[in-house]
Parts: structure tokens; sequence; C-alpha cells
């Protein structure tokens, strides 16, 4: 068997609403038949496509008990280690505050237990209340919840976000050995400038190519300036499509977070002054003056993410800031957003992935699709990955795929997201969606210099 590798995080120790399948609205007279058939002409209807993410939450965590939603009660099963037995363990309710939990990639695979679910730590297994998380419960009510997203491959933050702009994170260039790969050190190093020498720590698979046989080797890969995979800014460029990479600032221009900080051809290209684009606010400015480009991802400041440990409950807000400005923007009647959640941050869930290959799928996230064509109220129970929302741009923008399967992509195994769309309706009135912290709070809000997530 020829050897693959994969990039995963070590860590130190090693260690209310009742779902309805579409539309309230008519078909249009004016949408084509093509549409009215299934043969939708996405880019016909969508210009732009937002992709917001945050920090660190499973789907349970944040929407347990939600209605219609598949595999997510409120409450979950442990594995005893002393009697042996799995035991139901009721989710116990959470605000923003507390310690965060280790989610890199051995807690993941811990967790997993061979898809039991039922490996988490004790102190994993909760939800947030969900007076805190209220704006996502409305999104939801109002527009489109995926139950079943999923990262596309198991682990923490760096290849989750390279996996959303490349669908891949593999280091072979060819047909040979297939590697993905992840930094040994905090998200600081994970660039292009790094400190010579850097390495980064790879994964190779195990007996019968599945996730939790694969082994992790610290310190085994390349410099983090990867050269080895294209991304969509590749293609997005190579089709005269505009893009940003909206991120907050950290203290110094030679200093970002964005997966493109480890990219060459973004970091020693015109696109590196183009498209990355400081404070991450802009994209509230740019969506209220209609100048959203084809592609956008939004990332928050980490006093506004969702990570645990950052002891802020402005996360929901946060996000609610961005899509109402969006939704009450010119752009609004052709704009589709999608929110993700990175990781799992290391939170009980109970939905075992799809083992896709040797590095995941991996645990499951929120996700969340918010547009003038999406279905109202719907919860999707489609299998989508990553990758899917790089599927959809493909689609709507009339894309090739980023790389072949052959290499490691996964844009073209992906489900597109469709199936939460009815273009056949009329664009709906964007209602603006209630939160507790007002844009103006995040306008004028003050840089913290923080990494949103150290792994």
């Amino acid at each position: 068997m020829q050897i693959r590798l994969a990039i995963a995080v070590l860590c130190a120790t090693a260690l209310g609403l009742q779902a309805c399948s579409g539309a309230g609205s008519s078909p249009s007279a004016t949408i084509p038949a093509a549409a009215i058939a299934g043969h939708v002409p996405v880019g016909n209807y969508i210009k732009h496509v937002v992709v917001i993410i945050q920090e660190n939450r499973s789907f349970s965590n944040f929407f347990a008990g939600y209605p219609g939603a598949q595999d997510a009660p409120m409450y979950g099963y442990q594995y005893n280690p002393m009697t042996k037995q799995r035991v139901k363990v009721p989710l116990t309710p959470h605000t923003f505050a507390g310690q965060d939990f280790d989610h890199t990639w051995l807690p993941a695979i811990a967790d997993y237990d061979n898809g039991k679910m039922d490996g988490f730590p004790p102190e994993t297994y909760g939800y947030v209340n969900r007076g805190l998380v209220k704006p996502l419960w409305a999104m939801a009510g109002q527009y489109v919840l995926a139950d079943h997203m999923y990262p596309d491959e198991f682990g923490s933050s760096f290849t989750a976000h390279i996996s959303l702009v490349a669908a891949t994170v593999n280091l072979t260039p060819d047909n040979g050995p297939n590697p993905t790969a992840e930094v040994n050190l905090p998200t600081s190093a994970w660039r292009c400038n790094a400190i010579p020498g850097t390495k980064t720590s790879i994964l190779t698979p195990g007996d019968g190519d599945v996730p939790v046989t694969s082994v992790v080797h610290a310190n085994a890969g390349p410099f983090p300036c990867f050269t080895q995979f294209n991304t969509m800014a590749q293609v997005l460029d190579q089709h005269d499509l505009s893009w940003k990479w909206y991120n907050a600032p950290l203290g110094t221009p030679y200093l970002r977070w964005d997966p493109f900080d480890a990219i060459k051809y973004v970091w020693d290209g015109p696109d590196e002054l183009r498209n990355i684009i400081q404070p991450q606010q802009q994209v509230i400015y740019d969506a209220r003056a209609g100048q959203l480009p084809a592609v956008s991802w939004v990332t928050p400041d980490w006093q506004d993410s969702d990570h645990t440990g950052n002891n802020s409950d402005t996360g929901p807000s946060w996000v609610a800031a961005v899509v109402n400005s969006i939704g009450q923007s010119p752009e609004w009647n052709s704009t589709a957003i999608f929110i993700v959640w990175d990781d799992w941050g290391g939170w009980y869930d109970g939905s075992a992935p799809p083992v896709k290959d040797f590095t995941g799928l991996g645990e499951r996230v929120p996700f969340l699709v918010v547009s003038p064509y999406a279905k109202k109220g719907y919860v999707s129970h489609t299998v989508y990955e990553f990758s899917s929302t790089l599927k959809f741009m493909e689609s709507t923008f009339n894309l090739p795929a980023i790389g072949p399967p052959s290499f490691g992509y996964t844009d073209t195994r992906a489900a597109n997201l469709l199936d939460c769309f009815d273009f056949t309706q009329k664009p709906r009135r964007y209602i603006k969606i209630p939160a507790r912290y007002p844009v103006s709070h995040f306008l004028h809000e003050k840089p913290s210099y923080h990494i949103p997530d150290e792994v």
C-alpha cells in the first residue's frame, strides 16, 4: 500500500421550531422551466457567496433539541471504563464562560470511539443556554439548518480552514502518496514567514485506511508555505472572479490568521494585498455599499468568536451583525450566506461522522444557510462536508473542480448545497435577526489582537 499523509495537530499532552420542506411562495411565472425541473442555473440568482466561519462548537452544543433535527437529543452516551458500560448522560446547560477543551486529532479520535461517540470527557456533555444562541435559532427558523455537516477531517482549525478554501490539504502534487497536514505549533506559526526550520506534523493511514488507525508523526512534514495543492483562490483568479478573506488584525501586518497565510500562491502574489482584508468589520461596510465580491470568507475577532475560553457571549450577535448588514443591503437578493463552525471544540455530539477516508470526516458542527432563496424553516438532513461550500461556488459560477479526486480533492465527491434552496420562489424580503449586541457594538469595538484559535 502506498503511504499517504495527512496533517494533524498534535496536543502537547498527546492527548424551537417545526421544520418544513419548502418555501411559502408559489413559483413565479418568470422563473425558467429549467429551475422548476431541478436543473437550476444557480448563477442566474446568486452573484455573491459569503462563508462566515465561527469557532469550536458541535451541533449538539448549539442545537440539541431543535425541532426536526436528527441525532440531537438532550442526552448522550458515555463509556465508563470501570464498568465497561455505556451510560446515558443528560446534557447540561452552559453559558459561554468556561474552560477550553483539547480539540486536536487524538482527542477527536478518542471522542469518536470507533463510531460509538461515547468517548467524550464528562464536562463536554453540555449545550449553550438557548437564550444565548437566540440569533442562531432565529436564523434556523427563518432559513435553513443543516444537521449533518462535518469537517473534511478530524482535528482542529488549521486543516478545517484550509479545507474551506482548497477541499484538500494534500501535500503531494502528483498522483503518488497523498498527504494532508497540520502544524504542531500555535496558529501564529502557521504562515509562510514562519521561523525557518518550522515543520508540520503529518498523518499516515493505518490498517484499512480508517481514521482510528491513522498515525500522527510530529514535525515530519514540510515548511508551512504550501505549494502542493491548488485553492479556490487560483480558480477564482483564473476566471476573473473577485474574492476576499476578511479577518481581524493581530497587531502587525506580518501576522494574520487565515489559511492563505500558509499558501505561497497568495502570500507571494498580488492577492496578498488585494484580497486579504483587515479589519473584519470591513465586510459590513462593503455590504452596505453594495461592494461584496463574488466570494467572501469572514472570520471574527477572538472576542467575538464562539471559542470556549474567551468567556464572551458576543459570537451569535457578531454573526447576526454580518447577516443583518447583508440582508439590509443592495446585495441581499443575489446572495447566499453559509455559517459554519470550524471544528467541534471538544464538545459532545452523538452523530457518528461517515468515514470517507483515513482523515475523516470529523465531528459534526452546526451549519446555517441564509438567502432570499433559502427554504423557510427547513432542516436539511443531507450529509455535507466543508468542501460542499466550494461545490456550491463551482456550480454557481460555472467553475471547474479545484483538482481531481485522485490527488485528494474532495469537492467533486461532496454533496452540493442545492437541497437548501428553492429557486422557484421569489426572493424573500429580509427580516432582521434580533440580537443582544447591535451592529454598532462591533463597528466601534477595539481589536483584541488575540489569535482566534491557537490550534
